[in-house]
C-alpha cells in the first residue's frame, strides 16, 4: 500500500497505463494477424491496406513509448520482407 498521497495517485495512474498499453499491444497483435491471414490467403492487395493499418499502429506504439522504436522498425522491415515475397 502506498504510504504518501504522491504514491497512491501514482500507482493509480500506473494502472490505468497498464491497461491501455495492454489494450494497445493486443491491437497490434490483431492487426498482424490480419495481415498475415491476408498474406496466407493470397489477397496481395488486402494484404496491402493491412500493412499500412499496421505500420501507421506500429509507429502510434512506438512514439508513445507502448514498443520501443526499435522493435516497431523491426516488425515493419519483417512484414515488408513478407509482403514483397508473397507479391513475388
Amino acid at each position: 500500500m502506498a504510504n504518501t498521497k504522491s504514491a497512491a495517485k501514482s500507482a493509480r495512474q500506473s494502472v490505468r497505463r497498464r491497461e491501455i498499453n495492454a489494450s494497445v499491444i493486443t491491437g497490434l497483435k490483431t492487426e498482424q494477424k490480419k495481415f498475415r491471414a491476408a498474406l496466407a490467403e493470397g489477397k496481395t492487395g488486402a494484404a496491402r491496406e493491412e500493412f499500412v493499418k499496421l505500420t501507421s499502429a506500429l509507429d502510434k506504439a512506438a512514439k508513445r513509448g507502448i514498443i520501443h522504436s526499435n522493435v516497431a522498425d523491426r516488425r515493419k522491415s519483417r512484414l515488408n520482407k513478407a509482403l514483397v515475397k508473397a507479391k513475388a
